[in-house]
């Protein structure tokens, strides 16, 4: 699984016009899953990002989580994360079909939500219209194959 994990100030998703979710502060998360992934990646990616420590303190320092600040959980399912660029159009194959991608993107937003948080989301497969304001800007990507 990959996650590119944007501090922001507010973010929020589109579908059709309609806004589906909107948080203030906190994180969005762009959540690609590949075919191998597991039960096991989902819940320790989501253990990492819980508890990832770059929000600034009273001294200034990236040292606080979102429980210490009160943020909140946005996340989008994004296959493009897995692009194969060796030609000018990417491929996609890498990605999850949805048949495995799905349980697993429900389980990473479970495992979240065991953790405190309760994620808005996007809708898995949806053509959304993304918004986010960052803050610093902070932007971290995990990869379960790193962590």
């Amino acid at each position: 699984m990959r996650a590119v994990i944007t501090r922001v100030r507010s973010a929020s998703v589109d579908i059709d016009g309609v806004r589906e979710a909107k948080i203030g502060r906190g994180f969005l998360v762009l959540l690609g899953i590949a075919p191998g992934d597991t039960e096991a990646q989902a819940e320790r990616l989501a253990s990492k990002i819980c508890t990832l420590r770059v929000f600034e303190d009273e001294n200034g320092k990236m040292n606080l989580d979102l429980a210490a600040v009160g943020g909140r959980l946005l996340v989008v399912s994004q296959f493009t994360l897995y692009a194969d660029c060796k030609s000018r159009r990417p491929g996609f194959t890498g990605a999850a079909r949805p048949d495995t991608a799905i349980p697993l993107y429900e389980l990473f937003l479970d495992e979240c939500e065991k953790r405190g948080f309760r994620p808005e989301h996007g809708v898995f497969g949806a053509d959304m219209l993304v918004t986010s304001e960052n803050d610093g800007p902070v932007t971290i990507i995990m990869d379960t194959d790193n962590l």
